[in-house]
């Protein structure tokens, strides 16, 4: 039993950065963008949100907000480059990866911000209902981070299927030509998408410094990003489903320490693949259900021209 409390209690830290970086990825490409760039904004939010506690001091939240501003930052040039130049969504997205593992080294190692340590965000304590037996751990035993995350989630799930400007976002990624012919400013909408979707995938980054390692190290994304889109692919761009797939990659990160806590000898490099297995796997079993491309939007990964028509 207690395996399985510490084991479920930790679930929710590991999962809120895969939940987090989803929900931004969704609202952006709901919008027709395709953004194979998840890994770089996870690393830029990671990096600034250290970089804030290091050299500012402790104001956790502060660095976590921060970090998705700067995300939001790298988001207007991969905006610029795929709205306004129209450039090919596949190869900016890459371009985004490979300049935010050189921009973070770069920054970090000449701020000195390597290695270092620091207090981070803690869990609240919420009194006797965090010594409730089995629940209050898993329940009550979190960071604030995890309760404004499921907040987040209810909020914007309001906000794609239940407002009019989250129709028209939706209506961008199925069909923009319709979309402008009613009025909408179709460059608007996909930027709000961009800028809103790098925004929590920096602050899934910052949650990575700010709250699990409390440290930063180069790439300590650890290929999160990568595992963010597939998760994308596994929740057919519907929020509901996004959350199960961060549970899952939850369960699977936290019980690898707690594995190795209670004496379980597993090789280390296998520690280190078993995540990209699930991936995998999870990328099968998605393929083999045959409807992705019923769910996929219409008009992803498809620069709007406004003079062309389709």
């Amino acid at each position: 039993m207690d395996f399985l409390v510490f084991w479920l209690s930790n679930v929710p830290s590991f999962a809120a950065p895969f939940a987090l970086g989803v929900l931004g990825m969704i609202i952006c490409e709901r919008s027709g963008v395709l953004n194979l760039g998840a890994e770089g904004f996870v690393l830029v939010g990671a990096m600034s949100g250290a970089g804030v506690l290091i050299s500012l001091g402790d104001y956790p939240l502060s660095a976590i907000i921060i970090a998705g501003a700067s995300a939001s930052a790298l988001g207007l040039l991969f905006g610029f480059l795929v709205v306004l130049l129209r450039v090919n969504q596949v190869i900016a997205g890459l371009i985004m990866v490979f300049l935010a593992q050189g921009l973070t080294s770069l920054i970090s190692r000449n701020m000195g911000w390597v290695n270092k340590p620091f207090s981070g965000l803690g869990r609240i304590d919420f009194g006797f209902l965090t010594d409730i037996p089995f629940l209050g751990p898993v329940i009550f035993g979190q960071d604030i981070i995890v309760y404004i995350t499921i907040l987040l989630y209810i909020l914007s799930f309001y906000f794609i299927y239940r407002t009019n400007i989250g129709l028209r976002l939706r209506a961008v990624g199925e069909n923009p030509d319709a979309v402008d012919a009613a009025g909408g400013n179709v460059i608007l909408l996909r930027f709000m998408a961009i800028l809103i979707g790098a925004f929590f995938l920096g602050v899934a980054g910052g949650y990575l410094t700010v709250v699990v390692a409390k440290i930063w190290v180069d790439g300590i994304s650890g290929g999160r990003g990568w595992i963010i889109i597939a998760l994308v692919i596994f929740a057919r761009w519907q929020l509901w489903r996004s959350i199960i797939g961060a549970v899952l990659f939850g369960c699977i990160e936290a019980l690898i320490p707690r594995l190795a806590a209670v004496g379980v000898q597993l090789p280390q490099y296998f520690i280190l693949m078993l995540p990209y297995v699930v991936t995998i796997l999870v990328m099968i079993w998605s393929n083999l259900k045959g409807n992705n491309k019923q769910d996929t939007p219409l008009a992803l990964g498809r620069p709007y021209l406004r003079e062309e028509r389709h």
